[in-house]
């Protein structure tokens, strides 16, 4: 039997979401028809919405009807806008007891030295500043595997994952204030990470951020090696240094071995892009089944993109396990409004025009579905950008919307697992940390299957519940974890998406 033509999510709701592409004249609920075309992954009113009138889905405003709405009537930006409404945030009233599995699951980690677990094994080349971006891809590029041809510089090494540079902006024209001891706690993040077995960081020589302050400042004397292009000698004697320590640290790093470790070991960065009118329906609600097993088994998701949690925030706080951790939340979306505000922009400039061309409508709407990626577990800790994650459970980092500046956040923060879903068809890696890519349907999974790991548009077909498509994805982290590369490794993504955000002015 086909499933219905449209999508119910909530029996509060005044729109359904279309399965398909419904044209005109077609029945979608009892004494409802259609009056236009409605794209697939689009709403339809069900319902008179007078103007002014709150938009339901979910069960949750989603957005105002900015003129009158008929039943059978597309409802998107041409009719719905924004406004204000009061939150209840109700801190901590939803907590409940996180009951935990006695066998929890395992997957086949590295145990580092230092306890800690890696889920991949790579030798990382740093960059205080853009100025020595360009060396550090040299150094890399000697090392460099091709996805197309198969050469491959580091097959004496089986156990090394490969030679990363990770090169970005910024670094120098800074103030030496919040915007360089954000960048700085990233690259420390970066540099302590348990998926590198070892770490170079290159400098120009004359930065702003100097990599002795950043050594001091990050703890980092004894972890990494550090090289200044101008007191090495120039760009050719820089790259010999560095590829000389590149090969001096490979025997070393392919050393380690993979041993059973709980499933606890994971830190997942929960991430979703490019999203459409089906993220909030098929791939957020699968991960977030997902998440829940993970934080069931003793292990850490991160949700991120505040300015894409935004009007949302009132359903996590009364999950916070205090009103404190609550009020850190509520706190980050006023900074997020002063700071929108001073910049001339506004909260609603999220989505982007793929996300609406997609169904998304308001930030409301999109932060609605993306927050679902998180499941339904407590919220145990609020971060700021790139803070480590020392609690266990579901935390929320303060990052941008911007999927390589969060993502970067998360990594640096401690993920060693990124699960990224995606409507509209995001291509994107994160090393040293393995992305699994979820589609939201499946006509893009099948368009772009080369890219997507996992199909979650079987739930809008009728083929699985929500819960059964969590647990795949679950095995898959685990698999994943253990060495199994994932679609973006296959393409070598990773490196060119390393983006630290950058506060403050560029001078």
């Amino acid at each position: 039997m086909a499933p219905a033509p449209v999508i119910r999510l909530h029996p509060d709701d005044s729109v359904l979401i279309a399965r398909a592409s419904l044209p005109p004249g077609l029945e979608v609920a009892s004494g409802v028809v259609t009056v236009d075309r409605i794209p697939a992954g689009h709403k339809v009113a069900i319902k008179p919405i007078a103007e002014g009138e709150p938009i339901k889905r979910y069960g949750q405003i989603i957005g105002f009807a900015t003129a009158p709405i008929a039943p059978g009537q597309h409802v998107h930006t041409q009719n719905c806008g924004m406004g204000d409404f009061a939150k209840d945030y109700a801190y901590g009233v939803d907590v409940k007891p996180v009951p935990n599995f006695d066998l929890p699951a395992t997957f086949e980690g590295i145990r580092r030295p230092d306890g800690r677990v890696a889920t991949r094994n790579y030798i990382g080349i740093l960059t205080s500043v853009n100025c020595s971006a360009h060396v550090a891809s040299l150094v890399a590029d000697v090392f460099k595997k091709n996805p197309f041809t198969g050469d491959n510089p580091l097959a004496d090494f089986p156990n090394v994952d490969g030679v990363v540079a990770l090169t970005h902006k910024t670094g120098c024209g800074m103030t030496q204030d919040e915007p360089l001891a954000l960048l700085r706690r990233t690259l420390g993040g970066y540099a302590r990470h348990a998926n590198f077995s070892a770490v170079i960081v290159l400098g120009l020589g004359c930065e702003v951020n100097q990599i002795g302050g950043l050594m001091q400042e990050q703890k980092l004397a004894g972890r990494l090696r550090a090289m200044d292009i101008q007191e090495v000698g120039g760009t050719r004697k820089t790259v010999e240094a560095g590829v000389a320590f590149v090969r001096e640290a490979l025997a070393d790093a392919n050393k380690v071995k993979r041993e059973k470790v709980a499933a606890s070991e994971l830190t997942v960065a929960l991430q979703c892009g490019g999203s459409d009118g089906y993220s909030g329906v098929s791939a957020n609600p699968a991960l977030g089944a997902a998440s829940d097993l993970l934080v069931r088994h003793g292990g850490t998701v991160i949700l991120s993109e505040t300015p894409e949690t935004y009007g949302a925030e009132h359903l996590l706080t009364r999950r916070a396990v205090s009103r404190e951790v609550g009020e850190k939340l509520v706190g980050l979306m006023r900074w997020w409004e002063e700071y929108t505000q001073r910049e001339g922009a506004e909260m609603n400039a999220n989505p982007s025009p793929g996300n609406k061309a997609g169904g998304l409508t308001t930030i409301l709407e999109k932060s609605l579905g993306a927050m679902a990626k998180a499941g339904s577990t407590n919220l145990v800790d609020v971060l700021h950008y790139a803070e480590p994650v020392t609690k266990r459970g579901f935390v929320f980092m303060d990052t941008p919307g911007y999927d390589p500046v969060a993502a970067t956040g998360q990594v640096a923060g401690g993920a060693n697992l990124v699960c990224f879903t995606t409507g509209r068809g995001s291509v994107f890696g994160c090393k040293p940390a393995p992305s699994i890519k979820l589609a939201t349907n499946t006509p893009m999974y099948k368009r772009m299957e080369d890219d997507m790991d996992v199909n979650c548009g079987t739930i809008l077909d009728g083929e699985e519940s929500v819960q059964e498509c969590g647990q795949r994805i679950f095995e898959l982290m685990l698999k994943t974890a253990s060495g199994q590369p994932t679609k973006s490794e296959s393409f070598d993504f990773g490196g060119a998406e390393f983006a630290p955000w950058v506060l403050g002015a560029t001078m």
